[in-house]
């Protein structure tokens, strides 16, 4: 079968595939992007679940690549809902007419670089090839549904949805009973609304989650103004000066060590009042001093327990294990859902589910009916996506077999034996423990002025070198364990996903990771081999 040729092949149409595709035009190369779904969108188009919301400010979600587009549009709310930032991708799409070198439904299953053609062969479901010089992963982090085992699904009389796989003509929910298994992000956002329309809902819940309120609100008119008056700059301070990106908000100069026990209760409730990430700002320190965590997390305990009116309940809510540990979570009404008559609390810890009956749910303690199961099971994150797709390298070298023990690579962008393949937001890369739309741009950047730098210079290869690369794993681990997020289990280190290699994957501190970028390139882009 004839293969189509271009010089780039970006795999997702969501925010990184389409700045990507529009940077790709700017050089003038031929690029196609290939997009499973049926419209461009990518965690946005398929993540529909009810209350489903970004936890980022508007004025930070969005592109800031051109100043038109980011001066024009508006934002009703404060956190966006997921229609609203569909809306605005697919306005993007329109705006600056993406969708003619995108291909939809179409789900890329194979890639294999040709060492002999020093190109990419790109197999897709539908049987058609396609081949480039460059292959782009922009198949994001958060994206490919952990789907548990569970004995006797396939038995279930009703119907059972993922929340990252909900169906998009929605789902009515009016007098049904509702089982959802998980409390992560996704569960948190969907319990309160699913409460508000099911006669009967049962969470089942496998760790109690920390979260704090969102506080979401219209967007303060004048406040836009402000920043829109110096975008660029609020950008710039953004990227560089605020932490880890997900709040304009900056954290609190010191630590819980410094002050005393009344002013630390008066600065957390100050910024619980803010609401959102801001609230983990309260100290510059929560990541790392036992001290300043200690402090934030029984300030939180104390709150579900005034939240909940069951004291037995509000105590299987109550986690007990270092907060901002897991990525943390917003909610809007999450604890007050529990105190709804409808609402009830299985603790899979004590009880497990044993199976899915034709009926509902069974545990070690008994059976639940219910007419529809929500799976807010998360994501096989960070790695999942890129190897679902059979990706072979010199010598026929499986993706899968070089990550066996975890992953490996150069800067999140890069890895040995797998030429002109990019990662956009990879693992060893700041990705999820930063405000992702910050993450995408600097990487699309970055991957965009090295492809151009290679065909200027009549560059032919680049790929990581094997001594940068497992240099680089080793600085992200010894980052990683000076911090607290190693000490519980947490999808940062693949722990929800049984068998999955335990490996910290993403970077902290982004400032610093941009730096190290920049000092790459400058040395003649150190630590990749050029031919």
């Amino acid at each position: 079968m004839k293969s189509e040729n271009f010089d780039v092949i970006i795999v997702g149409a969501g925010i990184s595939g389409l700045y990507m595709l529009y940077r790709m035009r700017a050089l003038g190369l031929s690029s196609q992007v290939i997009e499973a779904g049926g419209g461009v969108g990518g965690t946005w188009y398929w993540n529909r679940y009810p209350g489903a919301r970004c936890d980022t400010d508007t004025i930070e979600y969005s592109y800031s690549f051109d100043e038109a587009l980011q001066q024009e549009w508006e934002w009703p709310e404060r956190y966006p809902t997921q229609p609203e930032i569909l809306h605005y991708l697919n306005h993007v799409a329109d705006r600056f007419d993406l969708r003619k070198d995108i291909s939809f439904n179409r789900r890329v299953e194979s890639a294999a670089f040709d060492e002999k053609s020093g190109r990419w062969q790109v197999g897709t479901d539908g049987g058609g090839w396609l081949s480039a010089r460059f292959l782009i992963m922009a198949t994001g982090s958060i994206s490919a549904p952990n789907i548990p085992e569970i004995d006797g699904m396939e038995s279930f009389r009703g119907a059972i949805h993922h929340t990252a796989r909900w169906p998009h003509e929605g789902l009515d929910l009016i007098g049904k009973r509702v089982a959802v298994i998980g409390t992560g992000s996704s569960g948190v956002q969907a319990i309160p609304v699913i409460a508000e329309q099911a006669t009967q809902l049962t969470v089942f819940q496998r760790s109690p989650q920390w979260s704090v309120p969102a506080h979401n609100r219209p967007v303060d008119p004048d406040f836009v103004a402000e920043i829109k008056a110096d975008y660029a700059g609020f950008r710039a301070r953004n990227r560089l000066e605020s932490g880890a990106q997900l709040s304009h908000i900056p954290a609190n100069d010191f630590s819980a060590a410094e002050i005393s026990e009344e002013e630390r209760q008066r600065v957390l409730e100050e910024r619980w009042q803010l609401g959102g990430f801001p609230f983990f700002g309260a100290f510059n320190d929560i990541t790392v001093s036992h001290e300043s965590n200690k402090a934030t997390a029984d300030f939180v305990r104390d709150k579900i327990h005034a939240i909940v009116d069951d004291s037995l309940v509000a105590e299987m809510l109550t986690p007990d294990y270092t907060i901002h540990c897991k990525r943390p979570v917003l909610d809007s009404g999450y604890f007050e859902s529990y105190n709804r008559p409808n609402v009830s609390l299985v603790d899979l810890k004590t009880t497990p589910i044993q199976a899915i009956t034709p009926a509902g749910i069974r545990t070690s303690e008994a059976d639940y009916d219910v007419d529809i199961i929500v799976l807010a099971t998360g994501f096989d994150n960070m790695t999942g996506a890129l190897l679902r797709i059979d990706i072979r390298g010199r010598g026929g070298l499986l993706l899968r077999e070089k990550w066996a023990e975890g992953p490996v690579n150069y800067l999140g962008l890069q890895v040995s034996g797998f030429p002109n393949l990019f990662t956009i937001t990879g693992p060893g890369s700041p990705s999820v423990l930063t405000n992702m739309m910050v993450a995408i741009e600097q990487h699309v950047e970055w991957v965009t002025d090295c492809i151009n730098f290679m065909v200027s210079n009549d560059h032919a290869i680049i790929e990581a070198a094997e001594d940068a690369q497992v240099e680089w794993v080793a600085h992200v681990n010894e980052v990683a364990n000076a911090t607290l997020w190693v000490s519980c289990h947490n999808w940062y280190q693949g722990d929800n996903i049984p068998g999955k290699p335990r490996v910290f994957m993403p970077l902290p501190g982004f400032p610093p990771y941009v730096e190290k970028c920049e000092e790459v390139v400058a040395n003649g882009y150190e630590g990749f081999v050029l031919s």
